[in-house]
């Protein structure tokens, strides 16, 4: 395959928006809702596994336990709090976008993401033009192509 010299091939990103439908918000919705259901999955195993792991120092522990074995607790205790409170902040994060998607407008136009595309060019044309192109879905379906390919 002959390439002519005076074209030159490059990557841009695309954006890809979305019109809001009916059913375009019963999936964003489903798809927020199993997020959280599981971040509260994984705040109940951590839950369980933190307290497997002190009862099991506990038990192999003298009694009464000594400074090390509080402070092992403790360590334990300090990381699954930070990282119960990680969790919970994206929970917090879906259930705002839930809330966000709960309140969009029928017809409105929402960005869904981005993704790559290889094009060309040519001696003469606009770079910025060119880079400048986003397409748009209804329902999963490409609906229209905006921009200059």
């Amino acid at each position: 395959m002959d390439i002519p010299t005076s074209k030159l091939f490059l990557k841009r990103s695309i954006t890809v928006k979305a019109v809001v439908t009916h059913r375009w918000k019963e999936e964003a919705q489903q798809q927020l809702q199993a997020q959280i259901n599981q971040i509260d999955s994984q705040l109940q195993q951590m839950e369980m596994q933190a307290q497997r792991m002190i009862s099991e120092i506990q038990r192999q522990s003298m009694q009464p336990p000594g400074p090390q074995v509080l402070q092992q607790i403790e360590n334990i205790q300090g990381q699954v709090n930070q990282r119960k409170s990680e969790l919970l902040d994206q929970k917090n994060q879906i259930l705002q976008q839930l809330q966000q998607v709960q309140v969009l407008q029928l017809e409105q136009e929402v960005n869904q993401g981005q993704i790559e595309s290889l094009f060309s060019i040519e001696r003469g044309e606009n770079l910025v033009e060119k880079m400048q192109v986003e397409i748009l879905l209804r329902d999963g379906v490409l609906e229209e192509i905006r921009g200059d390919l």
